[in-house]
């Protein structure tokens, strides 16, 4: 009897499929072709990726220069097969108006991907995530950690955690950006 192999799901079948009425609402990713459904993230979770969003949001804001993305944004990060994740957090440079922004999931690479950490995060998947976002291009990953409130600090060639009682900057990245880390875990920026 012939074994019939199934068909890996492209990105754009991807996007069709989460626009389902059965499929909105979970929560996945695209891994080399293969649905990945995740776990919805909690309330501390999100209160951080808020902080995040409001710190990188102002900084573009104030600079008149790129812009904030969330909400588990799907970006192809690779091809044949497709793998579409959703990080937290992403800062983009790539448009100049909001008519240019795709409307589907990103094929361009933010300069900024930011990860927070969540109770069921393995080792393991979260470093398979920030070596895709590197080799998509991506030219810096934080990966923030509300449990010991650090955020670890990857890029080519860089390697570094920083605490809550230091402060962070987005190295030639994303020049003039500031912020204490103590920052992304606080109620009302204190």
């Amino acid at each position: 009897m012939a074994t019939v192999e199934a068909k890996s799901m492209t990105a754009d079948e991807f996007y069709e499929w989460s626009l389902r009425p059965e499929n909105r609402g979970k929560n996945c990713d695209l891994v080399r072709g293969e649905i990945e459904e995740m776990s919805r993230p909690g309330k501390q979770h999100s209160l951080v990726c808020a902080n995040i969003i409001r710190i990188l949001g102002n900084f573009t804001v104030q600079r008149l220069k790129g812009y904030v993305c969330s909400n588990d944004t799907g970006t192809v990060v690779e091809r044949d097969p497709d793998t579409v994740r959703g990080p937290d957090v992403l800062v983009f440079e790539d448009v100049e108006h909001f008519d240019q922004v795709e409307l589907k999931y990103g094929e361009t690479p933010p300069l900024l991907a930011v990860e927070v950490l969540s109770p069921n995060d393995s080792a393991g998947d979260l470093m398979q995530r920030v070596r895709e976002q590197l080799r998509f291009g991506t030219r810096l990953v934080w990966v923030v950690d509300p449990g010991f409130r650090s955020v670890t600090v990857y890029g080519p060639g860089t390697f570094r955690t920083h605490d809550d009682t230091e402060e962070l900057t987005g190295d030639d990245v994303l020049p003039d950006f500031r912020c204490k880390v103590a920052e992304f875990f606080t109620l009302h920026g204190r």
